[in-house]
């Protein structure tokens, strides 16, 4: 939080989240003076913003970069950082907890949840100097701590002085919000912004929403012991991926112990007595849920306030600030990427459009949004990662797709390793080996992806997948079992009589 003298506090203010301050909002930081005119000013120093100031910074150009908050945004705060080091601290205690596979004793001793939480803010502090103010400053930027707000179509303005730009960049992000629930604000509730600040384990935990955040935590509570229950108002967890592959994160969630509630509509919240009382609608009956804490794993709103985007011309709405292919804002001065600007809301995906504002703003280029081909993943377990199409985009692209379809069942280092609950599916132009998209159900689908989205990007087809050599026993494997079951398909009757015709002559 921001403290009325401009200082951050991050909970809890031990060792490793003062470092964590020290680092990305320094209390001591004195703004420099600002140069007379910048190539490039930068408001906001998430990944997009980061990626963009640096990155011009590193080709000689006069950079500037506003930040009112948190250098390094939510990935490295109350995002993929912090989320990860929880994720994979849970994983561990799952492990140790249903070991008896493998020889490990039966039964579950337990574990220290606190010290799991501070061993991520240990690691997030570590992880925090390279996103800090004085690193980077020493990369050539003039970095500006405190509200920027634009003043003409030209200017901004931070801490009393004035920044003039010849372009600027908008990478301000998204944060989580409440809905509008009877009773829940005053109750009090968890986004992902504050369940990291927790170092008590609450023995109680309803989620509303499943969601990539509300799936994750849930999972991981249920892993920590906490009993979790998810209410969610669709028919199955995580409705934007494959049906299939949400079904097996599904059961698994189930089997790990997280109650899942399809369907409901939340009527109200109420605190009382130290828990949280949750009232919802299920099949036309008023039931109830209590938990010592709610985390609430819906709603995003772009950071568009106080930024003065009216002064600089600058057109934006309820989905963020408005831009074309090229990424320009309707004052074509201004640029926006990042959560701020993008549907798909993904830290890679502010990586890429970072490094598109750079070429199109600083050296007229014409690299543009669309041509992006964004995977992303989902760290549930299993993990699903997607790229390109799904079936559905393709049909509504008028294209006609062959799919292929590979369980993990068939993959021998899956069945060795105890994850073989999963699959991958891959989409390709009918009569063709081109990928269209690719889904994959798998323990590290999110490290195996790579080679997908590769052959997506480039162009690649299965059969030079399928050329590729291919280390045994991996789970990558996979991949290669997808390009041998296409040129399977290749064998056709005719293909198959001049193959007999030519082994009746070669005897």
């Amino acid at each position: 939080m921001t403290e009325a003298d401009g200082s951050v506090r991050v909970e809890p203010m031990d060792e490793y989240n003062r470092r964590l301050v020290a680092n990305v909002h320094p209390p001591d930081w004195n703004n420099p003076n600002p140069k007379p005119r910048y190539h490039l000013v930068v408001v906001g120093a998430g990944t997009a913003g980061l990626v963009t100031a640096i990155g011009a910074a590193g080709l000689g150009a006069n950079v500037a970069l506003v930040e009112r908050h948190l250098m390094g945004g939510d990935c490295l705060n109350v995002g993929c950082v912090p989320s990860k080091g929880v994720i994979s601290a849970a994983r561990a205690w799952h492990a140790r907890a249903n070991g008896s596979a493998f020889g490990l004793p039966d039964g579950d001793a337990g574990g220290n949840f606190a010290a799991a939480m501070e061993r991520m803010r240990r690691l997030r502090a570590g992880i925090s100097s390279n996103d800090g103010a004085r690193r980077l400053s020493e990369l050539g930027v003039d970095v500006f701590l405190g509200q920027g707000s634009f003043v003409a179509r030209d200017r901004i303005e931070v801490g009393g002085k004035t920044l003039s730009f010849r372009r600027a960049a908008i990478a301000t992000g998204a944060r989580a919000i409440a809905l509008p629930i009877p009773g829940l604000a005053e109750s009090g509730f968890l986004t992902n912004e504050t369940i990291f600040s927790l170092t008590e384990l609450p023995p109680r935990l309803v989620v509303i929403g499943a969601g990539p955040i509300g799936c994750e935590m849930a999972q991981s509570f249920a892993s920590f012991g906490s009993r979790v229950t998810v209410l969610d108002a669709g028919d199955h967890v995580l409705p934007r991926e494959d049906p299939d592959a949400a079904e097996v994160v599904q059961q698994r969630m189930l089997h790990d112990g997280v109650r899942y509630v399809a369907g409901v509509t939340i009527k109200s919240v109420e605190r009382k007595n130290g828990a949280v009382r949750v009232a919802y609608e299920s099949d036309g009956k008023i039931l109830e849920v209590c938990a010592e804490h709610l985390l609430l794993g819906v709603g995003r709103a772009p950071n568009t306030e106080g930024l003065g985007l009216e002064a600089a011309g600058v057109e934006y709405g309820r989905q963020g600030v408005s831009v074309d292919d090229r990424l320009r804002t309707t004052n074509k001065r201004i640029y926006a990427c990042g959560d701020i600007a993008s549907p798909f809301k993904f830290t890679h995906t502010a990586d890429a459009q970072a490094r598109i504002v750079i070429q199109n703003a600083l050296f007229f280029g014409r690299a543009k949004t669309s041509a992006l081909v964004i995977p992303w993943c989902t760290y549930t377990t299993p993990e699903i990662a997607h790229v390109g199409m799904y079936e559905r985009d393709a049909n509504d692209a008028g294209l006609k797709v062959d799919t292929i379809t590979i369980p993990l069942s068939e993959v021998d280092r899956a069945v060795l390793d105890g994850e073989d609950d999963g699959f991958l599916r891959v989409h390709l132009k009918h009569g063709s080996d081109r990928i269209l998209g690719a889904t994959l159900v798998a323990h590290h689908a999110g490290d195996m992806l790579g080679e997908l989205a590769l052959a997506c990007t480039n162009g690649i087809g299965l059969a030079k997948i399928g050329k590729t050599i291919h280390p045994y026993p991996t789970q990558g494997e996979i991949i290669k079992k997808a390009a041998d079951a296409w040129r399977r398909t290749k064998l056709t009757p005719k293909a198959k009589k001049l193959f007999s015709f030519w082994f009746r002559v070669f005897r």
